[in-house]
């Protein structure tokens, strides 16, 4: 029972990190603004460690089942 919560997260982190990622490495490929009104660059950035956080807890909460 105590296994369900992390699951739960861990998969919504999982797919919100993974779908972050592919959305900025889209709108970066096609030169597209991540962010209006910011640094194409620093926005970019930002998204993509984000991304990359948001896998990072998928990995931790699924590790602790």
């Amino acid at each position: 029972m105590e296994s369900g919560p992390a699951i739960f997260a861990g998969v919504v982190f999982a797919l919100f990190g993974g779908a972050l990622l592919v959305w900025t490495g889209v709108r970066v490929r096609h030169r597209e603004p991540v962010a209006h009104g910011v640094s194409p660059v620093a926005s970019a950035a930002l998204a993509g460690t984000v991304g990359i956080l948001a896998l990072g807890l998928a990995a931790y909460c699924l590790t602790r089942l």
